[in-house]
């Protein structure tokens, strides 16, 4: 081989390889990004931005979150990061030195967490719940949990979650019963996607979803978040909650939603309509199963507009040919794994749904990385 292409060929080697640990690094660092993002939370950096129109320099947003002027520095750091990985642009190009002056807009993604928006279109309390600690820490042990023998059967799933490992036994809707600072963080995130989702529902399809339905039961639903959206959308449709009795005791009055106290392992009230929203994918194949059977003997035959409405992920499901799209599904799928939960694909969804005695179903893929599925009896 001649000089000049050995160097070639090594040189393509090398690259190959820096190539390869860069791939490395990137996944290796890709936490710092979800640090980064929830600092801009904490810090309230959207509001900041927001408050002066939706660009500011990085002195007006250090000024605005009250930031001591040795950390000016550090903010133009983060503000990089956000800028760099989208959540933040940066519509004029910085000087070498960035005096300060350097401009920082807000973008379709940060406009979602600017708490001064429409109360559907802030997002920023699910994003704080999910990038909690309580949450992030368990992931530290998740080798180890792996590892861990168990005595259950393959198919009834592990017996302790990796979230109750690292929490002394406890699920989350546990912790947050004993701690009133977890409980609010859950809840405010809970009923903010809640609006988030349920405003996009009710605008783009909520006719073809709620046609025909005279009533309607919202298993599971908390305090009626979903409900009183539907309630507000549709006055002719009668809509109801079905949550454990210590949930319902704290259920807001006046709202036109009836709440029931009870058990979806037990029975669920009749209803032309079930709505699952965000439930299914706590559970295993046998208890969705038994929650399915439920929900279809409180509905009618389909042929008198019976059915079950699930707000759920199907993984595959929307553009194939989004990498992001394909990436943030199963990324939940296995953060929800920390829960014992997880993630359907459709025949995954098919299986537990014909198993649990339904004849059909219809898979819209309208949510983003979540879907509504109609499941009919």
């Amino acid at each position: 081989m001649a000089p000049a292409a050995e160097a070639v060929h090594r040189s393509t080697t090398a690259q190959s390889v820096l190539d390869a640990q860069l791939e490395l690094w990137h996944h290796t660092f890709g936490y710092v990004k979800s640090m980064a993002l929830k600092s801009a939370l904490d810090l309230r950096i959207p509001d900041a931005i927001h408050h002066h129109g939706g660009a500011a320099t990085l002195f007006q947003i250090a000024t605005k979150i009250t930031l001591h002027q040795s950390k000016v520095p550090c903010l133009r750091r983060l503000m990089r990061v956000l800028s760099v990985t989208g959540i933040f642009t940066t519509p004029e190009r910085p000087s070498a030195a960035d005096d300060g002056e350097h401009v920082y807009a807000l973008t379709p993604a940060s406009r979602l967490l600017v708490a001064g928006s429409s109360s559907s279109a802030n997002v920023s309390p699910f994003l704080a719940l999910m990038l909690d600690s309580v949450f992030v820490s368990p992931f530290f042990r998740l080798g180890e949990w792996l590892l861990q023998r168990d005595e259950q059967q393959p198919n009834d799933g592990p017996s302790s979650s990796l979230f109750e490992v690292a929490h002394a036994g406890k699920k989350p809707w546990d912790l947050a019963e004993g701690n009133p600072e977890f409980s609010a963080l859950f809840h405010d995130g809970m009923v903010a996607d809640s609006r988030f989702v349920m405003d996009i529902i009710i605008k783009e399809c909520g006719d073809v979803c709620f046609h025909g339905i005279s009533s309607l039961v919202d298993v599971a639903g908390g305090l009626g978040g979903a409900s009183q959206a539907i309630s507000k959308a549709f006055p002719h449709v009668a809509c109801s909650v079905l949550d454990l009795p210590h949930v319902v005791a704290d259920a807001p009055t006046g709202t036109g939603v009836k709440y029931i106290a009870g058990d979806m392992f037990q029975s669920v009230p009749p209803a032309n309509a079930v709505l699952l929203k965000w439930i299914l994918h706590d559970w295993g194949d046998a208890e969705c199963v038994k929650i399915l059977r439920n929900c279809k003997k409180a509905v009618p035959p389909r042929n008198a507009g019976g059915k079950v409405i699930i707000l759920d992920m199907v993984v595959g499901a929307g553009p194939s040919s989004d990498v992001k799209h394909r990436e943030t599904q199963v990324l939940f799928d296995l953060f929800i794994m920390f829960v014992n939960g997880v993630e359907r694909n459709e025949q995954e969804w098919k299986k537990i749904i014909f198993e649990a005695g339904f004849s059909d179903y219809k898979i819209l893929p309208v949510l983003g990385v979540r879907s509504i599925i109609e499941v009919y009896p």
